[in-house]
């Protein structure tokens, strides 16, 4: 029996002390076939006689993207979606873009924490903890801020012109939850009564959130 519990807590430390929210590699690249109908934890990897330098390049950062939507802001990942050789590298970035007044609404990501840089203009950026303390700071050019994993962040341009970030996160796909749509804009939708009782609000103005944060089709 003691020989029993000494190999399972042996097992129990190899598998869960060496887990990360990315695989580590077992080979020097692995490039994600995103075309293969394989479903796996990541990507399976594309024979190395196809690969090249294409799929480790991404030029979608060189030019300002125009935040022309409600919120006024506009996000261009860079993760293994968009860069088939990032897979099992456990990084990716973004760059997001803000009109006067935008703002990246309450998002979280559950695989990753972040690292913001701005490129131009001044942010009020900030997260909150689990125990609801805002931790919060105005941030301009070449200063950089960190939004910890899975906590509830926001960005907003607080200047009279454009402002662009860098960001980095430490998955190749660190997933975005956005706090409003995930509850508003849920599919199949939440009952409007719990929005209700959540919000303290009425069930016909649960309806019209629900109206304007329907996805365009």
């Amino acid at each position: 029996m003691g020989a029993f519990r000494s190999l399972f807590l042996i097992t129990f430390a190899l598998v869960f002390g060496s887990s990360h929210a990315d695989p580590d590699l077992l080979q020097d690249i692995c490039v994600a076939d995103l075309s293969s109908g394989v479903k796996m934890n990541g990507f399976p990897c594309k024979n190395p006689s196809t690969i090249g330098a294409d799929d480790f390049f991404f030029a979608g950062f060189a030019q300002p993207s125009v935040p022309n939507n409600a919120v006024g802001s506009l996000v261009t990942a860079a993760n293994v979606e968009k860069i088939p050789g990032l897979n099992t590298l456990g990084v990716s970035m973004s760059r997001i873009d803000y009109a006067p007044g935008g703002v990246n609404p309450p998002h979280t990501h559950p695989r990753a924490t972040e690292m913001v840089f701005v490129l131009e203009g001044e942010l009020e950026v900030g997260f909150l903890t689990t125990s609801n303390k805002l931790i919060s700071k105005v941030i301009k050019k070449g200063e950089i801020f960190v939004f910890p994993k899975g906590l509830v962040h926001f960005q907003k341009n607080i200047g009279w012109t454009p402002a662009a970030v860098v960001t980095a996160f430490n998955s190749q796909f660190p997933g975005t939850q956005s706090i409003a749509a995930t509850l508003f804009a849920a599919s199949p939708t939440i009952l409007n009564d719990v929005l209700s009782k959540a919000f303290q609000i009425n069930t016909s103005e649960v309806e019209k959130i629900k109206l304007k944060l329907k996805p365009k089709k």
